[in-house]
């Protein structure tokens, strides 16, 4: 059996961290350590749910910030538009153009 993620609380600044189901909520703990967790968090969900799970995940997160959109397109050696967030967002019309 696979030793739990030993994660921060900075980047579940929002959320009881001991509820959370690692497997069911799987996405949802990979984006929030991408977007604001530390090196040491990224490494341990790295640890946990493997390179390959941890790029599934990510590419297909709802929202990611700039830098770690950028960062995931360094270590997973991909491109901005295989990212669901970066499509939907690119997709999005501006309201108004002031």
């Amino acid at each position: 059996m696979t030793i739990p993620p030993n994660l921060s609380p900075t980047a579940f600044w929002d959320v009881d961290i001991k509820k959370l189901e690692y497997e069911t909520n799987a996405r949802f703990i990979i984006e929030k350590v991408m977007n604001y967790g530390l090196w040491a968090d990224i490494l341990e969900i790295l640890r946990y749910y493997g390179h390959e799970r941890v790029k599934t995940e990510v590419m297909q997160a709802a929202y990611l910030k700039k830098k770690s959109l950028s960062f995931c397109c360094a270590i997973f050696d991909l491109n901005p538009q295989q990212f669901r967030c970066y499509t939907r967002q690119q997709s999005s019309q501006i309201p108004w153009n002031y």
